[in-house]
């Protein structure tokens, strides 16, 4: 097992090497420009010190005709508009970040949100009052104030509002952002419990509807802009903690009937509204035909969020789900609105298996139509937390908050190597691959560059032909690796 202080000695090193060339170029420049290079190719690779490398000395100076493996990528058929990548800034990350000295909390906000020294996040999600990744559950009233007379954000100023206008001003000033309830007040619910599902009782359902829009206006006074919302985190869990059941019917007649029209009222008409925002599928089908086929209601609508853990017991992923509902409603938008490796334990900080979850998850919901793809927390501490009832996972970025070292994980850099390279307002292009020893996907981004990301799940390395138009070009992909080809 390896130590924990060698992997925070690693994963510093990590760090520095992440957005610089490989040891074959001029470590001392931190630069990803293409300008004047006909092909970039950046690695992460298990077994070897690249990290989101520059790595061309894996482009082959001969053309190779008879590889196993080809991509021929097509710029001129385009799919849909990309939105963003991100994670969540919960209680529970922005509780970790206070603790971590300046330094390193410059370190970890430059990780994330810069484009060209870090990962270019520009999607974020946070909690409206206290979800599991809580230190303890709140709301921003009293018990029983319906009105929402009492209604105050003190708690969120303490930790989570001053690390969501550091991500933004490090983001350069814009962070695509939109927030989720894990569950109504106690008292509005029919089990008289924040935690342990429950249902929205009918008499509340337009209180808690003014409560969103509170929410929202409360946190722009703060400087705060929000893009969107989710309906109900996870509305078919019945959790022991912050949770809430709505059926199909419920979600939708809540959507039709209180939030959507309340919004509008409250002159936040705009804001995009997200139904589900829980697993893959046959449930996510359902959910969008009941309102995405019911114009009264589809026209509050913006899309349809969903989460990676329908594999809870044992499946595969329902990629097939979320390709059905883009066919059937094209006119709406897919976003990936959560997902963490769970049941954290310390020693695979660095398992390889983890980061390639990940790659596996962001190509087929791209390819499959989905415009943005949201991590869980940003940031936990060495006990994968803080968690009120002990439900610890995985983040790609750990601090040691009693070292004050962070701990990066191949996670990290797998995010990276799409967050990076494609940036919003991309358009996915067509490609086809070969051989299904590779995964890949391709988007065009607005100033003309393409990004082609391909994952190797293989225990050894791969030769592969690019072409696009009437360019070849013949790449090794080293075993259990991701790269991002920009050209």
């Amino acid at each position: 097992m390896i130590s924990t202080k060698s992997i925070v000695l690693t994963s510093i090193l990590i760090l520095q090497m992440s957005c610089s060339p490989s040891k074959h170029a001029d470590s001392s420049k931190i630069d990803l420009s293409v300008s004047g290079k006909k092909l970039d190719v950046y690695t992460t690779a298990e077994n070897s010190n690249l990290r989101l490398s520059l790595s061309n000395d894996l482009i082959s100076k001969e053309s190779l005709a008879n590889t196993a493996v080809s991509i021929e990528v097509d710029p001129a058929k385009t799919f849909q508009t990309f939105l963003g990548i991100g994670g969540a800034i919960t209680d529970a990350s922005a509780e970790v970040f206070a603790k971590l000295p300046a330094d390193k909390q410059q370190e970890f906000l430059t990780a994330y949100y810069d484009k060209n020294k870090g990962i270019g996040y520009s999607l974020a999600r946070t909690n409206i009052h206290s979800c599991d990744f809580s230190s303890e559950s709140y709301t921003y009233i009293s018990e029983g104030d319906k009105d929402l007379k009492t209604f105050n954000i003190d708690h969120d100023r303490k930790y989570r509002i001053p690390l969501l206008k550091k991500a933004i001003e490090n983001a350069g000033g814009k962070l695509t952002l939109f927030v989720s309830p894990w569950s109504p007040p106690a008292f509005m619910k029919d089990n008289n419990d924040i935690l342990h599902g429950g249902v929205l009782l009918p008499e509340f359902a337009q209180s808690w509807a003014k409560y969103y829009a509170r929410f929202i206006k409360e946190y722009e006074k703060e400087g705060i802009p929000i893009w969107g919302l989710t309906i109900q985190n996870e509305p078919m869990a019945k959790q022991r903690w912050e949770s809430c059941i709505y059926t199909p019917e419920a979600e939708r007649d809540f959507l039709k009937n209180f939030l959507g029209p309340t919004l509008e009222n409250e002159g936040l008409g705009s804001k995009k509204i997200i139904i589900w925002d829980h697993n893959r599928g046959d449930m996510l089908e359902k959910r969008a035909q009941l309102v995405f086929s019911d114009p009264e209601v589809s026209k509050y609508a913006w899309g349809i969020g969903f989460h990676w853990y329908e594999t809870w017991n044992g499946g595969t992923p329902k990629f097939e789900s979320v390709a059905k509902v883009h066919e059937a409603f094209p006119n709406k938008n897919l976003l990936f609105t959560e997902g963490c490796i769970e049941k954290f334990d310390a020693s695979k900080y660095q398992f390889w298996g983890n980061a390639e979850r990940y790659g596996l998850n962001m190509i087929n919901d791209f390819n499959n139509g989905t415009v943005g793809w949201t991590d869980w927390n940003i940031l936990l501490d060495q006990n994968g937390g803080p968690n009120h009832v002990g439900n610890f996972c995985f983040a790609p970025i750990h601090a040691d908050t009693n070292s004050g070292q962070l701990i990066y994980t191949p996670m990290y850099y797998y995010i990276g190597h799409f967050s990076k390279f494609i940036r919003p307002d991309a358009k996915r292009i067509n490609e086809t691959v070969s051989n299904k020893s590779l995964l890949s996907t391709s988007f065009k981004n607005t100033d003309g560059k393409i990004a082609t990301i391909i994952m190797n799940q293989e225990n050894k390395s791969v030769v592969y032909n690019l072409t696009i138009n009437s360019q070849k070009y013949t790449i090794t992909i080293p075993a259990h690796a991701m790269q991002t080809l920009v050209y």
